[in-house]
């Protein structure tokens, strides 16, 4: 077995090795543990940066929620106060209306009753023209009865009452 495996040779292998670990530590390894650590500090920045920005998001969102909200209210006080505004002009207008109406009638009755005092003033006149009339028909035919004088007189005296 001794000549399959040479002490010297095996000794020169673990030494090259420790002086390839040892250089490699000095040499490689801080650098590549560096390299390693930067890396991992990125991964955990990028993840801050991640969750800083979704916090970011979710206040954002809930401010646009809010105001989203806010807007809605206003929209919604506004078509009440269009609402309330339609009805009070609603309103207005009937009032207006019934007021219109009100005048019109009132100025309707005034003239049937101005009418109607020019139809009795007619009515009157023509009863008493008819009345002279048939008072000067029937002194006509007898002027010095005085029962048709008394006739006349109260016949004069009836249409002057209706006055």
């Amino acid at each position: 077995m001794n000549g399959l495996i040479d002490i010297r040779q095996v000794a020169t292998q673990i030494l090259g090795f420790l002086i390839l670990l040892w250089i490699m530590r000095k040499f490689a390894w801080g650098p590549v543990l560096g390299m390693l650590e930067a890396r991992r500090k990125k991964i955990v920045d990028d993840f801050a940066a991640a969750d800083q920005a979704k916090a970011e998001g979710n206040e954002a969102k809930a401010r646009f929620e809010a105001e989203l909200r806010g807007i809605e209210a206003r929209s919604r006080q506004r078509l009440q106060e269009a609402l309330a505004e339609g009805q009070k002009l609603a309103e207005e207008i009937r009032q207006q209306a019934h007021t219109d109406a009100a005048a019109r009638l009132a100025r309707a009755q005034d003239e049937i009753a101005r009418e109607r005092e020019s139809a009795k003033e007619l009515l009157k006149e023509q009863m008493i023209h008819l009345s002279m009339r048939t008072a000067e028909k029937i002194l006509r035919q007898k002027l010095d009865d005085p029962a048709q004088r008394k006739l006349i007189g109260e016949f004069v005296e009836e249409v002057g009452a209706i006055r």
